[in-house]
C-alpha cells in the first residue's frame, strides 16, 4: 500500500495544511495509507485527533513522518530539512513557485525526487478539480474585499438613517480572473458600487452578469488579448498608455481599489502608478493581490501596509488564502486528493503514467534533473 505523508508547513506565515480529515478518509478508502506530522493542521483548526479518527497515523517527528512516504503533499515547497528526509524516488506535490524558488527545485532534483508543481496543472476540463490556482484565488478575492473594507474607515453599503444618508463606497477591481470575479461578487454583496477592468474581452460579460460596470479601452488589441489557455497576454506600451489615461480619472474617485493581475512566469504588471495613488482621497485603500510577484501598485510592499503622503493605504498582505486557512486548506486538500488519483494504476498500485497530459504538464523534477521545458537552464 502506497503511503502519503503530510508534513507541517515550515514557511513563515503559512497557516494552511495539505490534507484534512475529510480527504484523509477518502484517500484511505481509495487505497492509500496516510501519515500526518503532529501539529500539521492546528493552524487550520484541524487537530491531530481528527486525523487519527479519520484513519491517519500521526507521527511526532519529521523523520518518522517521511520515512516511508511514497508521495508527499505540501502547501508550499519543502524546506531543506524535509528534502533531506525524503526517501529515494519519493514523489512530491505542492505549490512550488517554480519560476522564483529555484533553490527548492534544485534541492528536489538533487534528492532524486519526482516533484509536481500544482500551479502547472493545465486548465483543461478533466483537471478543473485539481486547479489549485483557482481554488485559492477564489478565496483570495473574497478576503481582499474583507481586508479592504476593514482598512477603509467607512461603511460599504448605502445606509439611510434618521441622521442622514451614508453613501455607498466605490470599489474598483483591476483584473477579472477567478480572484477578481469573487472580489466583485463579495463587494456587491456588501453593498458597494463596483466597477472592474481587464484586458480580456471575455470578461466584460462576466463582470456585467455580477452587476458591476466594465471599464476598458475596447480597441483591436483588446479584442485579441487572451491566450488559448484563458490567461491575459501582456499588453503593448501603447495600449497600456491608453488604458492608463482612461483609468486615471476613474481611480481618483474610488474608495477601494483591488488589483489581481498576474502573468505566469513574469513579474506582475504595474497597473496603478504612484501618480494615480496620489490622486486618491485620504482614507482610500488599495489591496494588491499580486504583491508576492512584485505588485500591481507602485509603492506596494510585501507584508506591509504603506500609508502614502495623501493618506491612502496600500495593503501588501501576503498569502490571503492563509487568512481563511480552514476553508483554503479544505479546497487545496481536495485538489491534491483528485491529483493523487492520477498516480495509481487500475490495480491501485503507485504507477504514474508520465505521458498523461496533466502529469506531464505538472512534472518539474525527475531523475536528478529539473525537467520542465519552461524551467530548463
Amino acid at each position: 500500500m502506497a503511503v502519503i505523508a503530510v508534513t507541517r508547513e515550515r514557511r513563515a506565515g503559512e497557516t494552511r495544511v495539505a490534507a484534512t480529515p475529510e480527504t484523509v478518509k477518502k484517500l484511505i478508502a481509495a487505497g492509500w495509507s496516510v501519515t500526518i506530522e503532529a501539529g500539521a493542521g492546528m493552524a487550520s483548526a484541524y487537530p491531530d485527533a481528527d486525523y487519527e479518527a479519520a484513519g491517519a497515523k500521526v507521527e511526532k517527528t519529521l523523520k518518522a513522518t517521511l520515512k516511508d512516504a511514497d508521495l508527499v503533499f505540501k502547501v508550499r515547497g519543502p524546506e531543506a530539512e524535509e528534502i533531506a528526509a525524503l526517501k529515494p524516488g519519493a514523489l512530491v506535490a505542492a505549490t512550488l513557485n517554480p519560476y522564483q524558488d529555484k533553490d527548492t527545485l534544485n534541492g528536489l532534483a538533487t534528492a532524486g525526487a519526482s516533484a509536481f508543481a500544482m500551479e502547472f496543472v493545465p486548465r483543461i476540463t478533466r483537471a478543473q478539480v485539481m486547479d489549485v490556482l483557482s481554488s485559492q484565488a477564489n478565496l483570495a478575492g473574497y478576503r481582499a474585499v474583507i481586508e479592504g473594507a476593514e482598512a477603509f474607515g467607512k461603511a460599504l453599503p448605502m445606509m439611510m438613517t434618521a441622521a442622514g444618508t451614508v453613501a455607498a463606497a466605490k470599489v474598483f477591481i483591476m483584473g477579472v480572473g477567478v480572484a477578481g470575479l469573487q472580489a466583485i461578487a463579495t463587494a456587491r454583496r456588501l453593498g458597494a458600487v463596483v466597477t472592474a477592468t481587464d484586458v480580456r474581452p471575455a470578461t466584460k460579460e462576466q463582470v456585467e452578469s455580477l452587476g458591476a460596470k466594465f471599464l476598458a479601452v475596447e480597441d483591436e488589441e483588446f479584442k485579441n488579448a487572451q491566450t488559448a489557455g484563458g490567461y491575459a497576454k501582456e499588453m503593448s506600451a501603447e495600449y497600456q498608455a491608453k488604458q492608463a489615461e482612461l483609468l486615471t480619472g476613474h481611480i481618483a474617485k474610488q474608495d477601494i481599489v483591488i488589483t489581481t493581475a498576474l502573468i505566469p512566469g513574469r513579474p506582475a504588471p504595474k497597473l496603478v502608478s504612484a501618480a494615480q495613488v496620489a490622486s486618491m482621497k485620504p482614507g482610500s485603500v488599495l489591496v494588491d493581490l499580486a504583491v508576492e510577484q512584485g505588485g500591481n501598485v507602485e509603492g506596494a510592499k510585501l507584508g506591509e501596509t504603506v500609508i502614502t503622503a495623501n493618506g491612502a493605504k496600500i495593503l501588501g498582505a501576503a498569502n490571503l488564502p492563509g487568512r481563511i486557512a480552514t476553508d483554503a486548506s479544505a479546497l487545496y486538500a481536495r485538489n491534491l486528493m483528485a491529483f493523487a488519483t492520477l498516480l495509481l494504476d487500475k490495480e491501485g498500485a503507485l504507477n504514474p503514467d508520465y505521458e498523461d497530459e496533466i502529469l506531464k504538464a505538472a512534472l518539474v523534477t525527475q531523475g536528478g534533473k529539473v525537467v520542465h521545458p519552461n524551467l530548463a537552464g
